[in-house]
């Protein structure tokens, strides 16, 4: 039987998964193993460099430097120099590949997909080379490791319940960067289109009026303002309909008052079907931001 099973390189900052092996195994405790395999990828960033996770049948090594990490999944009977070997090889297989910029700038999971086949190709190799033809490397690392010993883990706490790690310290997970929204709608295009449209007007007007008063008295200030404030935050309710933030509804309600009270202040500049417009574009789009909600979170897929 195989010693080393599984092994992926994961990116250390978010865990996400950039490359993996190919799977072959499909008992219950190694897909279990793989679950937690891929919560503990989640985490690495509070371990140190190397680190393993022993359970009853399989035990999950880890090694990472700077913002790239590869794991494994091996026996029981894989000694730690041969699993710590191996990860090492394929972190610099993997860095001499690509550059800190791709691997930063990779948005889904198995972005490079076409090094599978070398971490393959690594994985054959120290499951069928003889421990005598590799003494001379996992010399090294075994020296290494009495020097400064991996981490030593629990499969049991690697896994995450009840918001607790182990049963007693609280984790603290940070929000996602990026939040999934559901699919632009049709109205929802109309209204960014027509907020766009009354944004350039207040602009252009506000510039204008601006150039044309180089004796700017106290009123033409405040006409300037009155065509520059919704001006911004027309700009913003874009902003805010595209991509999630915290207190929409608040934020919404403070952007809808100061365009109303924007274009009120215009009366005399504008006429009333002029107000009228920019202050229905402006609750079209108030709508439509506190309609679009966040996706439902998708289940977990195996790393």
């Amino acid at each position: 039987m195989s010693m080393i099973l599984f092994a992926c390189v994961v990116r250390v900052r978010d865990g996400l998964p950039l490359s993996a092996s190919t799977d072959f195994y499909h008992t219950q405790d190694f897909l279990e193993c793989r679950r937690r395999l891929k919560t503990l990828a989640l985490r690495l960033a509070q371990y140190p460099g190397r680190g393993s996770a022993e359970g009853r049948d399989f035990n999950i090594h880890f090694s990472s430097l700077r913002d790239v990490a590869c794991m494994a999944i091996c026996s029981r009977q894989c000694p730690v120099a041969m699993a710590f070997s191996f990860l090492e090889t394929v972190w610099w297989e993997f860095t001499a590949s690509y550059d800190t910029t791709c691997i930063g700038l990779a948005s889904r999971p198995y972005a490079f997909l076409e090094f599978d086949s070398i971490i393959q190709n690594v994985k054959w190799h120290f499951n069928h080379v003889s421990s005598i033809q590799m003494e001379s490397s996992l010399e090294k690392i075994q020296e290494e490791l009495e020097f400064q010993p991996p981490v030593v883990l629990t499969l049991e706490d690697t896994d995450v319940a009840n918001g607790l790690m182990n049963g007693h310290t609280q984790i603290h997970l940070e929000p996602a960067p990026n939040f999934r929204m559901e699919p632009v709608t049709a109205l929802g295009v109309l209204s960014l289109i027509l907020n766009i449209m009354c944004a350039a007007l207040n602009l252009i007007r506000g510039i204008h009026l601006a150039e044309h008063s180089l004796q700017v008295v106290h009123e033409e200030i405040g006409n300037i303002l009155a065509f520059l404030i919704p001006f911004v935050a027309c700009i913003f309710q874009c902003y805010l309909y595209l991509f999630y933030s915290p207190a929409r509804t608040m934020k919404v309600v403070f952007l809808l008052l100061f365009i109303c009270l924007g274009n009120m202040y215009l009366h005399g500049l504008r006429n009333v079907w002029q107000i009228l417009f920019h202050i229905a574009v402006a609750f079209l789009s108030s709508y439509q931001i506190l309609t679009r909600q966040l996706q439902e979170k998708q289940s977990d897929c195996g790393v």
